[in-house]
């Protein structure tokens, strides 16, 4: 593979991830405007992307012609089954703390997968790369700090087990190499299947079942289907950054739409964020320019 073409496959994975990433930050946003049982959300949150996931094969092999595999591999299950306890986790976690705790801990799920990257496939995350983290964690604790919370400790737990398993998936994407865009859509029939098992008595129970239907079936497809092709392209610590999104977007989503202003010091962090962000990939694409031109005179 060409220094060119090298960096033009690092700017395409740049810009498919930030793409889920935004879409994830709408996530939160729905599942308050839909309302409801925990169960019950989860249930349809969860068929709706598994059907997506099935119709996207659908139309990718048969009228595109494309070969692409639903579960690729061992690899691909075990994957899919990280991806499908974290719905669990999740939508547990929105249920049982603050919003505020929530994106905070989710915040942690590019330091997981830098230190999983780094024990389990030896790879060192660069300077540039650690320098960010640090600077997106002061972001994130400048946000979130006036809305901490104590006493919600199952809460917090799930969303520290959401971060593990996201950073836990894109670690074993990306030591794969394998194509999983569509692995944490199909194997959303996993939550489902446990979410219809523990539904209440009375059975389905959403005050706006039209916001969580939209989010099965765009917004969460959308967003785990571009950040699980990401590994193709970025390392994993980098994949977890854009995860960071949600963080610096959600609360402004919850302000346009519940009212809830964001104080200063939240705009804040989220500019520290942005800037963050957008600091580190302009340093990527900068090294690996430099690189690319370094390359043919120590070849000679």
């Amino acid at each position: 593979m060409s220094p060119s073409t090298d960096a033009a496959l690092h700017r395409r994975g740049l810009a498919i991830t930030g793409l889920g990433g935004l879409a994830l930050s709408f996530d939160i946003p729905l599942i308050r405007s839909a309302g409801g049982e925990v169960w019950s959300l989860l249930a349809v949150r969860s068929l709706s992307t598994f059907f997506i996931g099935l119709l996207t094969w659908f139309v990718i092999n048969r009228l595109l012609r494309r070969k692409i595999s639903l579960i690729p591999g061992k690899a691909g299950l075990v994957v899919g089954l990280f991806y499908g306890i974290n719905s669990c986790t999740f939508l547990l976690a929105v249920f049982n703390t603050s919003t505020a705790n929530v994106v905070f801990i989710l915040a942690f799920t590019s330091m997981f997968a830098a230190l999983l990257s780094w024990i389990f496939l030896k790879e060192r995350p660069s300077n540039a790369t650690l320098v960010t983290m640090a600077t997106m964690v002061i972001g994130v604790g400048l946000i979130v700090q006036e809305g901490l919370e104590s006493g919600h400790l199952f809460g917090d737990a799930m969303a520290a087990s959401s971060a593990f398993l996201l950073a836990s998936a894109i670690t074993i994407s990306r030591a794969s190499g394998r194509d999983m865009a569509l692995v944490p859509l199909v194997t959303a029939i996993f939550p489902a299947a446990v979410a219809l098992l523990l539904l209440p008595t009375g059975g389905f129970s959403i005050a706006a079942p039209q916001y969580i239907l939209f989010n099965g079936l765009v917004m969460i497809p959308l967003a785990f289907f571009c950040l699980a092709t990401g590994p193709r392209f970025l390392s994993a610590p980098e994949v977890g950054m854009f995860y960071l999104l949600e963080t610096i977007l959600a609360p402004i989503w919850v302000w346009l739409v519940f009212a809830e202003s964001p104080t200063t010091q939240t705009l804040a962090g989220g500019a520290i964020l942005i800037f963050a962000l957008i600091g580190h990939s302009l340093w990527q694409m900068h090294s690996r320019a430099v690189r690319a031109a370094l390359r043919p005179a120590l070849n000679r």
